[in-house]
Parts: C-alpha cells; structure tokens; sequence
C-alpha cells in the first residue's frame, strides 16, 4: 500500500490551482517546508508571504487580503496557529466571516519525534465552536488534493488539517468528495466505525479484524468534522444499532462529541469513543505513539465488541 502525507497532497495540488487562480495568496508563519506551503512559494514567490514566528501577523494579514478579494491561506503547525491566534481566528476570520483558508500540518499524536509541545491534540474542539467555520481533516493524500480543490472554490472561513507522517492511500481519485457529506467505505450491520484522518485506516483495518469474530462492521469517512454529515449519522446508526469513533484528537470536543451530539438528538444509541484519553502527547515514533495512546485497530476492535454487547 502506498504510503504519503496529506501534507504533500496540500502544497502539490495548491501549486496546481495556483496556475489559473491568480487570487490565491499564501501566508507562513516561518514553517513553510514543513506544511509544504513552500512549494506555492517557489513556483509563485510574488504571491508567498513569509511574516515569520508571529502567527497572529499570519491569520490577521489573511484576513485582511481575503477582504480585498484575494483566497488567502494561512499555514503553519496546527498548534501554532489553532492556540496562538485563537483571537484573530474568531474575529478577524470567523466572526467577519473572511475568505481564509487555515492549513496546519503537524497535527495529533504522529507528530512523533517533536512531543507534545508541538502534538495539536485539542484543534478540531477549539475550532468547530466558532461560527461559520468549516472543519476538514482528509483521510488520505488523493483525499487531501480533493480537499484543497474544495476549499478554494467555496467562499468562507476553513480549518482543514493536514499530517506530517506518511499515511496509507486508501481512496481513489474516482470516489467523490464533498464538504460535509461522509463516505461509506464499508458496509456492515452489526456497528458502524466513524472516523477521520490516519484513523480510517484502522478502522478498515478494525473491520477486518472483527469481520473473523462473525461481527460485520460498516466504516464510515467522516472528513468534515463540521458541518458534520448528520443524514450519514442517523442513516448508520439505524441499520447497525451502536457507534464506534476513532480520531487522533483528545477524546473530549472533537469528532466523537460531534456524533455524540446527532445521536443525542436525532437518534439516540450506545456509542463508544477512540481517542486521546485527556492527556498530552510525548516524544516517540508515530507508530508506536499511536500504539501507546490506543488509537490502532486492535484498541477499535475492543470497543466495537463493547458497544455491540450495550445495544
């Protein structure tokens, strides 16, 4: 299986679109290698702002370009941009409802070697409460291009999140992508697995596991956090009866409170979350930081066999 990051997906394909879209401008925070926004900066350097470690100037500028017209992008790491301009984000971007578009890369516990400080574990909570946001986190890398392409060409404020690590290509350029409509990868009847990100894997993973238990799992590609996909929600839920959520976030605010949300409302039954168990991340390879916090297949697996026994 192919393995690539969802950052490489953003830069490469914003270069595309930057060829006919003269309006697109771009804004670093001095990390542009590492989100990959330095490939729209060697290819279009008059349209490339690099405003250094002040992350404020970043989102600030943006939204002030975005006011005259301009698709502004603003990139750095995620916990850079998410928690140092929180304020800028909510009134220059969100409550002004500006053309901006927030890229962060380095995001959840796959950071790896850069630890916690660096580890954003916390930005599609902070993010999705703010209105008129959009929250995107692609699972793959030919999701990822998609993604951006949706972005540039709808109007309003987006948080989109991208990973550092190499993830596995799991979709096809064929399959549809829309902002806030969830995919179905897998059908099943006994519990549905939904997640984002690095984690639809291993819920793919998961399902095949359980598959050898006799317990039929459908999985479902949840890469718009916000406005989540309600109708997918509901839909999954009456045909299997019970949820399992899996992203690589802190376990309160993000994708699993999301669901929890529409079940509580629409269509009450028994969920359980995957997630970063309320504790910051560490220094340590992707993998076996993925392992340490419980978010691989086998950790989904245990949780589908519970929730299944509480319908």
């Amino acid at each position: 299986m192919d393995m690539k990051p969802t950052r490489d997906a953003f830069g490469e394909e914003l270069v595309t679109l930057g060829k006919d879209n003269k309006n697109i401008v771009v804004f670093s925070g001095d990390l542009e290698d590492a989100t990959r926004a330095e490939y729209f900066k060697h290819a279009y350097s008059e349209r490339f702002f690099n405003l250094g470690i002040a992350e404020q100037d970043v989102v600030g500028t943006a939204a002030g370009m975005s006011s005259l017209g301009f698709v502004a992008f603003a990139c750095s790491f995620a916990v850079f941009l998410t928690n140092r301009a929180y304020d800028m984000i909510r009134l220059d971007v969100c409550y002004n409802n500006t053309n901006v578009k927030i890229v962060c890369s380095h995001a959840g516990v796959t950071v790896g070697e850069d630890g916690a400080s660096a580890q954003c574990l916390e930005d599609f909570a902070i993010m999705r409460v703010l209105p008129n946001i959009q929250v995107i986190c692609p699972v793959d890398y030919i999701e990822a291009k998609k993604a951006t392409r949706a972005i540039v060409n709808q109007k309003g404020p987006v948080y989109m999140r991208t990973g550092r690590a190499p993830f596995p290509i799991i979709t096809k350029e064929s399959d549809p992508f829309t902002i806030g409509q969830a995919n179905v990868l897998r059908d099943g009847k006994d519990v549905t697995l939904i997640a984002c990100g690095l984690m639809v894997y291993e819920a793919l993973q998961a399902a095949q596991l359980l598959q050898k238990d006799g317990i039929q799992a459908r999985v479902v590609n949840m890469h718009t956090i916000k406005p989540i996909d309600e109708a997918a929600i509901i839909d999954a839920v009456k045909k299997t009866g019970a949820v399992v959520t899996a992203e690589e976030h802190q376990i309160h605010g993000g994708l699993g409170s999301a669901v929890a949300e529409v079940l509580a409302k629409k269509s009450p039954a028994p969920l359980e979350m995957i997630a970063v168990n309320d504790v910051f991340g560490e220094t340590g390879n992707p993998q076996e930081l993925l392992k340490a916090y419980h978010l691989k297949d086998v950790d989904i697996v245990a949780a589908a066999k519970k929730v299944v026994k509480r319908k």
